[in-house]
Order: C-alpha cells, then sequence, then structure tokens
C-alpha cells in the first residue's frame, strides 16, 4: 500500500518550486502558490498537516528531502544525480566545555544574578531566612527535577560548599512560591538574566505554550458525560532567535488569547535595553496595533494574515502600514518566508525549556504554579547564559533590582 504523503512528495520535488533561503527551504504547495518554509534543522514545516496534524513527516519534508537528490547538469551539459549532504557548523570545543562546566557555573551564576535581589530588613521576632537564599533552592531544585524532600540533599550539598550560608527546610521552597509577591522578583530576574546577551539579539520571536499541572477541572461523569479534562497554565513569551534566550514572560490561564499580550511583552524587552530589529510572530497577533508598536521601535514586524483578510478590511492612517504589509505579504511571499521562518526559534526555546527542565509543574494552586514555572525560565536562561559564555564570550554583568 503507497503512502499518499509519499507519492505527493515525489510530485512536488518534480513539479513545484523549491528554494534553498536562510535556515532551510521554501516549498511550493501542490495545489497553490503558496509557499511553506521547512526547517533544515529539525525538519519540521508550516504547513496546517505539521502544524495541526502533528504529522513529523510531511509531503514537503520529504519532497524537500527528495529534491536534494534530483538531477543535476555541470557546466558541460553533463546529468548526474547529486546527493546533498547536510552539515552544520558546530563549535565543538566550546559545546563541550559547556556542557561538561553546566553543573558547577549554574550555581556560580545564579549566585551571581540573586545578588542584584534586596534582602527584607529585619526588625525584631525570629530571623527570617534569606530570600536570596531561598530563591536559590528554589530555582536549583527545579533545574534537578527532583521533589523538595529529594533535592533537600542538594541544598546541603550547596551549603558545605559555601555557595549559600545556610541549607533551608524543604518546605521553604513552596512557602516561597505561595507568596504572590514572589512573582514580581521572579519577573525582574528574568529580564535581567538575559541582558547579558542584548548586545547580540535583535531579531525576536513572540509565541505561547501549555505546561501540563496536577490539577483536574470539575466533571460530572455520571450526569454530562463529561471526562475530566487537566488543567495547564499557558506560557506567553519572548525569546531571541539567536540565542533562544527569554527577554520577557507572562503566564495565565488556559482560555486566554494571544494578541493582547504582544505589545506589554515586547514594550518589557525594549525597556530592558534590546534593540528591536525585526519581530516574527504567527497569524494569531496579527494586528494594526501590533504591526505600529514595532515600527515605533524601529523595527519591523513580519507577521502573517489569514485567509480572509483583505486590503480594504480597515482604512485610515493608522493602517497604513498593516496595509503595506499585506501587500507585501501578498506579492512577495517567498521573501516574507525568509523573515517568517525565525519564528521557528519560538518552538525551539519551548522544546529547550521542556525537554531539559520538564514539561508539567507540580505545584497545586495557580500562584505557586506561575512562581514555579518562572523558576523554570530562569534556569533555562542561565543554562543559555553558560553557553554562550564558552561560545562568545560573554561575560554576565546584572544591575540591582
Amino acid at each position: 500500500m503507497h503512502d499518499s504523503r509519499e507519492v505527493k512528495a515525489k510530485v512536488i520535488a518534480q513539479t513545484r518550486a523549491i528554494k534553498e533561503v536562510e535556515g532551510g527551504y521554501a516549498v511550493q504547495s501542490q495545489t497553490s502558490k503558496r509557499l511553506y518554509f521547512v526547517n533544515s534543522h529539525d525538519w519540521s514545516c508550516t504547513c496546517p498537516d505539521c502544524q495541526f496534524n502533528q504529522v513529523t513527516r510531511c509531503k514537503h519534508v520529504r519532497a524537500v528531502k527528495y529534491w536534494l537528490g534530483i538531477e543535476k547538469i555541470d557546466a558541460n551539459g553533463a546529468k548526474t544525480i547529486e546527493k546533498v549532504r547536510l552539515t552544520y557548523p558546530q563549535a565543538w570545543e566550546a559545546y563541550n566545555k559547556a556542557q561538561t562546566s553546566e553543573v558547577e557555573q549554574f550555581d556560580v551564576l545564579l549566585k551571581d544574578l540573586l545578588e542584584s535581589v534586596e534582602e527584607p530588613t529585619y526588625e525584631f521576632g525570629r530571623p527570617q531566612l534569606s530570600q536570596r537564599e531561598v530563591l536559590f533552592c528554589a530555582i536549583k531544585k527545579v533545574y534537578s527535577q527532583m521533589s523538595s524532600r529529594r533535592a533537600k540533599g542538594l541544598f546541603n550539598q550547596a551549603q558545605a560548599r559555601e555557595v549559600i550560608k545556610s541549607s533551608p527546610h524543604f518546605n521553604a521552597v513552596s512557602k516561597l512560591w505561595n507568596e504572590e509577591q514572589t512573582a514580581e522578583i521572579l519577573n525582574k530576574l528574568v529580564a535581567l538574566s538575559a541582558q547579558p546577551l542584548k548586545s547580540v539579539e535583535t531579531t525576536f520571536a513572540i509565541d505561547s505554550t501549555g505546561f501540563r499541572t496536577t490539577s483536574y477541572s470539575q466533571y460530572c461523569q455520571e450526569k454530562h458525560g463529561a471526562d475530566r479534562q487537566q488543567k495547564w497554565v499557558k506560557l506567553h513569551a519572548v525569546c531571541g532567535t539567536k540565542t533562544n534566550v527569554i527577554t520577557s514572560v507572562d503566564i495565565t490561564d488556559n482560555n486566554s488569547g494571544d494578541s493582547k499580550f504582544f505589545a506589554p511583552l515586547m514594550t518589557n524587552t525594549k525597556d530592558a535595553g534590546f534593540n528591536i530589529e525585526k519581530v516574527v510572530a504567527d497569524k494569531a497577533y496579527n494586528s494594526i496595533n501590533n504591526y505600529n508598536l514595532i515600527q515605533e521601535f524601529g523595527g519591523q514586524a513580519y507577521i502573517p494574515y489569514k485567509s480572509n483578510i483583505t486590503a480594504h478590511c480597515t482604512s485610515g492612517n493608522k493602517a497604513r502600514l498593516w496595509r503595506k504589509m499585506f501587500h507585501y505579504f501578498q506579492m512577495n511571499q517567498e521573501e516574507f518566508m525568509q523573515h517568517y521562518h525565525a519564528r521557528s526559534n519560538a518552538e525551539t526555546t519551548f522544546h529547550m525549556l521542556k525537554s531539559k527542565l520538564g514539561d508539567g509543574l507540580k505545584s497545586k494552586n495557580f500562584v505557586a504554579q506561575k512562581n514555579e514555572l518562572l523558576c523554570k525560565i530562569l534556569a533555562h536562561n542561565i543554562m543559555v547564559l553558560n553557553h554562550e559564555t564558552h561560545e562568545l564570550g560573554i561575560t554576565s554583568q546584572v544591575g540591582v533590582i
């Protein structure tokens, strides 16, 4: 029995336009002039089959692989079959140093980052635990993916190495996460942890993803036939497309929309000192205000348009840039896609975050879940920073919160 995708892929490779672009290949649709971007790093595609049906090898990905082995004609007119071997330059020495030193450097970078946190003033009564040290243990716990009780051993080791002065009780982390003011501190630390890379990052991608929790919604099986559903927490994030560092975040329930978070997150990134030259986002973020905001920042947004949008949907000077980009999107799709494909770095960032630090949250209530997820993001940024200190020679310089 023939695989229909396999058959269609061979037709696309022989009859449709395929062009190599930065980071991958632009592939023309089999049924229209629309172009899809195939990422040559992870072989993902922007077509609906990949995005919505979760197909790992769609017909466009297969077509590119066939295209890489089609007939080639040399200068003399001779036909040969040229198999192209895909290789990617990797600074293996820097990569190996970053990976082998990550555990030790994580503590060093984390301690340096937490020096910016002001300790609460001690007035009277029983001396309180150091806020910096409890934050250190909270982020270290998330990095280790251990339970609070098992992570107590890591706290003791940090004390023995004099990274912290005292090892707190394992419940201290849970108490910290259940305090609403902790989120404000962690959000500032996220912005601060990304700042050493502001000289590197000028192109940014914004997107959202979900993290599962241990909580479940109410259900009425007998009366309504409804199964219980696991609750999710939604992360809205801006990340750099070169290093995958996360510059700004917001965390909400799983039913919140995406577009309304564009302006505050991009403004936070701008206020953190980043030079925003280009922003890429999917169709959910397409709006007049979002396009105009990035222009005000001195950059350019590349956000595709939905199929039901026309240039006459809106009028007025406010929509001038939006209409201009609509015509550019319609008439120069191949060039537009060369910019837009950088959005796949948002998916790469989320994959890094979930594969290294887990895609679930152990906390029981939303306040604690939000703080736990912020600790994951901080741990991710520290790991990115550790890698870039070896590959780019960037040093960590933090200010005071």
